[in-house]
């Protein structure tokens, strides 16, 4: 195998990630097989417990991991689904470590950070271009360079390939900061960041050059001569509008066969990604149509700053669906919290969507922002914690149930019409809180003639993500309407309430199999109104969106039109 380790320097937010799934994109569509590993330095064990203003959305594999959001990225841009050996910890790997030492797996030697860390984090590299089936492996570092944190896995990057010279290459990825007062770009900390490298025993083989503007020849010359390289190596990744757009300018720069004549790999037909990639691209900038959509969560807000990192996926999920049927979604902001206290309108907006959530905190303006949908008609999406406050709503003002809540919210509750699964109330009485919800794919039974039915029927496509379990293998054959979705929450719909809602015109449209849990809700009278327990967004791609994204933007437009 070959190993692709991707770093960054001066500051963090450089789009490392966006960077390593490009890459994947480029090679993949020269036809070499890719996986992308992300490397958090965190010593927690999982990015499960870390809150999303802290570290933005934790995305969830199939098989069931909770991990950084990257990994959703490598997913969009490589059209694969990935595996929990695609991410990884300081925490793991010193877990794994410290267990090993303890069942004397080292047979009574000095156990020290080298060899013994290094090993561990190179074997976890080795297996995750095993377990996929990759040729090449392309490893982001996080964080940036000089992080005393890192210096590990920069170091075992140095060892892997002193082991296999020919098999190694380091990309970095720094920042050229654009000074208006001089009005021109400043290389100096790009160059302060390769020392740092080189002061660690590593020399990069490319650099790509972030910056708000392309780096001219002046500046990609210095670059070149104070680092150590050819000019022919620095590329330019200069601030463009989409993150899509990011494969093509490394394309247009042939960083693609760059890579691979410096790894020693054959040259082999061109797949058709490359032209999938362009026409998408393409349906983004002609999209047109423009549709406001009302976004009302509360993981917003990170200090005095809004952030859109906690619902990156959610985010991306509409682009994919709308750019192409020509539709531009413009998103605003709505704390729940503030919505609450009677400040802000909805009446401008052509859709909403109340998103994944934990705890208490803003409940009330989500339940009100629903009401307002539900009530006045606009087209409404609701995702995990979105449906449960859909039932909620729905409780209290139609059927009359005043006080009704989930349990998480409010304990004590007389009428508990979301609760805790019986499983999870042990974990928490135990204090296990780290890896123990529903996660990964689930089944979900489809109910013939519902809107999701035709939803995933209109917009739906043969191999689909949606059709894989968490085994990563196709539904059994003879069951249309059986898709996995991707899960993570510990509270569900409460069956003891179930005929009430469905007399009173709420249509339980997806369950388990054995219909024991509620995975998905509509109403039959509303133009749009689907909540799901199960994250759609989790497995909406540029070149596979998901179909009830689609069919929301669909709902939107007609709403946008018929106002």
């Amino acid at each position: 195998m070959k190993y692709i380790f991707t770093s960054g320097g001066v500051i963090s937010g450089l789009g490392k990630g966006i960077t390593s799934a490009s890459i994947g994109t480029v090679l993949e569509s020269k036809g070499v097989k890719v996986t992308v590993v992300k490397v958090d330095m965190y010593l927690n064990i999982d990015a499960g417990t870390i809150r999303p203003q802290e570290h933005g959305e934790v995305f969830v594999t199939q098989d069931g991991l909770e991990t950084d959001q990257d990994l959703g990225n490598y997913e969009r841009f490589l059209s694969v689904s990935l595996r929990r050996e695609n991410y990884m910890t300081t925490g793991q790997v010193y877990k794994a470590v410290i267990d090993r030492e303890r069942a004397m797996g080292y047979g009574g030697e000095d156990v020290e950070a080298i060899p013994h860390v290094t090993d561990e984090i190179i074997a976890r590299w080795i297996k995750a271009g095993e377990v996929n089936k990759a040729q090449v492996v392309i490893i982001e570092l996080g964080g940036t360079v000089g992080e005393y944190q890192n210096s590990l896995f920069f170091e075992a990057s140095r060892i892997l390939r002193l082991r296999q010279p020919k098999d190694v290459i380091q990309v970095h990825v720094t920042y050229l900061p654009f000074l208006k007062s001089i009005g021109e770009l400043k290389s100096k900390p790009a160059q302060q960041s390769v020392k740092l490298l080189n002061a660690m025993g590593i020399q990069p083989d490319f650099i790509i050059a972030r910056s708000e503007l392309p780096i001219d020849a002046k500046r990609r010359e210095k670059l070149a001569v104070f680092c150590n390289m050819s000019d022919q190596d620095i590329i330019a990744a200069p601030d463009v509008d989409s993150i899509y757009r990011i494969p093509l300018v490394l394309e247009e720069q042939k960083l693609g066969e760059k890579l691979m004549t410096k790894l020693g790999l054959k040259k082999k037909p061109a797949t058709p990604i490359m032209a999938k990639w362009k026409k998408f691209e393409l349906a983004h900038q002609q999209a047109a149509l423009v549709v406001k959509i009302a976004m009302v969560g509360k993981y917003f807000a990170t200090g005095d700053y809004k952030l859109a990192d906690s619902y990156v996926s959610v985010i991306e999920a509409l682009r994919q669906s709308a750019w192409p049927l020509g539709v531009s979604p413009q998103l605003e902001w709505i704390d729940s919290q503030e919505f609450a206290k009677g400040k802000i309108s909805l009446k401008r907006f052509d859709a909403i969507v109340v998103p994944q959530g934990w705890g208490s905190r803003g409940v009330e303006g989500k339940i009100q922002a629903i009401k307002y949908a539900r009530e006045n008609k606009v087209p409404y999406l609701g995702l995990c914690f979105g449906m449960q406050m859909a039932i909620i709503e729905f409780a209290r003002h139609v059927l009359k149930l005043k006080s009704a809540n989930s349990t998480e919210v409010d304990l004590a509750t007389k009428y508990p019409v979301v609760h805790i699964m019986p499983q999870q109330a042990e974990y928490l009485a135990h204090k296990q809180y780290g890896g123990t919800i529903r996660l990964g794919a689930w089944p979900c039974q489809i109910k013939p003639g519902t809107k999701l039915d035709k939803t995933y029927r209109d917009y739906g496509e043969g191999d689909s993500p949606w059709r894989h379990d968490n085994g990563l293998n196709m539904a059994p054959a003879g069951t249309p309407n059986v898709v996995y979705e991707r899960h993570r929450h510990r509270y569900e719909f409460n069956n003891d309430f179930r005929d009430q809602f469905e007399k009173s015109g709420m249509v339980v449209s997806g369950t388990s199999p054995d219909g024991q849990l509620v995975e998905a809700v509509e109403l039959a009278d509303h133009p749009f109104f689907i909540g799901t327990q199960f994250h759609p967004e989790y497995i909406a791609r540029p070149l596979t969106p998901h179909p009830i994204f689609t069919a929301f933007i669909q709902a939107a437009v007609s709403h946008h039109k018929s106002r």
